[in-house]
């Protein structure tokens, strides 16, 4: 297999390596950037962007609870209120929504 791209990098005397810039350009990284080492059975290594930092560090902590809370406290479940869902179905109304599809634009909670 031909590379597409090959650089070559010095390690420092603290381990460290410095990512050549075209590799962080073809790897869309930047300053604070994060990425992964991947190692195979051959002992192929391979580095690609790692996004899992943009994830909410609170957000699994969060849910872990709400999780507890739901299964100590199952009867505190309940519906939507009936006023407030027919208020969302009239929002929607005619509208083709997929919560799926990704949001665009900026959105204020």
């Amino acid at each position: 297999m031909s590379a597409l791209l090959r650089k070559v990098s010095t390690i420092t005397e603290k381990g460290q390596v410095t990512i050549p810039k075209p590799v962080r350009d073809a790897l869309g990284l930047e300053y604070g950037g994060r990425v992964a080492f991947c190692i195979d059975e051959n002992r192929h290594v391979s580095v690609e962007r790692d996004n899992s930092g943009d994830e909410d560090p609170l957000i699994d902590k969060f849910l872990v609870f709400l999780a507890q809370d739901m299964e100590r406290h199952p009867e505190r479940i309940s519906g939507f209120p009936v006023d407030l869902r027919n208020r969302m179905y009239a929002l929607v109304e005619g509208m083709s929504v997929d919560p799926d599809d990704p949001i665009e634009g900026d959105v204020a909670l």
